[in-house]
């Protein structure tokens, strides 16, 4: 079988903001492909009421999988409701063993917005979770084997909430697949007027690649990069389990000091 990816995040367009291009290379590369937002965008408009919200950002972040040639999984919550209680870690590690993930991307541990960093708690809790068969989960499902390695992507604006820069371990050479990348985020079509109207993005698009080609400045040779750390393997596999390097090889890159 093929190495199952799934890309973990908190809102449509998380996603494609900071982890679809290296989403898209690990699909090039024989991956099956999973994602999944564990809330539903509800508040994400100064426009609709939050059930059209909700619907119309479920529709765009469906688009958006298709962009990717993934597997899309229905959000969990509502926003601002991303908190670690044990019912959500319960209905996420159901989806965990549903899947069965060998690779997990996830938020960064530190960002700007505490809804990303429950998002990257439950995640990993859950990834824990996935094989204790003590643990009851939301819908019943039986425990399951297996490594999985984890991935911590970059917070978007590369600074945690105290505005201090976070920097990763390695980075992606994402340049042959930033137009899909762009492809995927446009189709988050909804969001052009809230992050304007909420963080004063004129275009999202160009703020997304902006970012990408910042990082991708202290990597020589590339244009456009993903930041990433690999989570401590403890509990989850091997030591030397690298699955991301194994698969992107040449990609995969080491990354200057941070700047000053």
């Amino acid at each position: 079988m093929p190495p199952r990816v799934l890309a973990l995040a908190a809102h449509p367009d998380d996603i494609e903001f900071t982890m679809a291009g290296t989403l898209l290379l690990l699909g090039q590369a024989g991956c099956e492909l999973h994602v999944m937002n564990i809330a539903n965008g509800c508040c994400g408009s100064t426009q609709m009421d939050a059930l059209t919200t909700a619907c119309t950002r479920d529709g765009e972040a469906r688009e958006a999988a298709k962009v990717e040639e993934a597997v899309f999984h229905p959000p969990l919550c509502d926003d601002l409701a991303i908190l670690y209680t044990p019912e959500l870690l319960a209905r996420l590690t159901s989806v965990y063993r549903q899947i069965a993930p060998d690779m997990l991307l996830l938020p960064s541990p530190q960002d700007y917005m505490e809804d990303h960093q429950n998002a990257c708690r439950l995640g990993v809790s859950a990834a824990f979770c996935r094989g204790m068969p003590n643990f009851a989960v939301d819908p019943p499902r039986r425990a399951i084997d297996g490594e999985v390695t984890l991935y911590h992507a970059q917070p978007y604006g590369h600074r945690d909430m105290l505005n201090r820069l976070v920097w990763p371990d390695f980075a992606v050479d994402i340049g042959e697949v930033v137009e899909r990348k762009t492809e995927a985020l446009a189709q988050h079509r909804s969001q052009r007027q809230w992050l304007d109207d909420s963080q004063g993005l004129d275009s999202y698009l160009q703020t997304m690649q902006d970012q990408a080609a910042w990082l991708a400045g202290h990597v020589e040779g590339v244009a456009f990069a993903e930041g990433w750390r690999r989570h401590n393997p403890l509990g989850f596999c091997a030591p030397e389990a690298d699955p991301l390097g194994d698969l992107l090889g040449e990609r995969v890159h080491e990354i200057g000091p941070a700047p000053e």
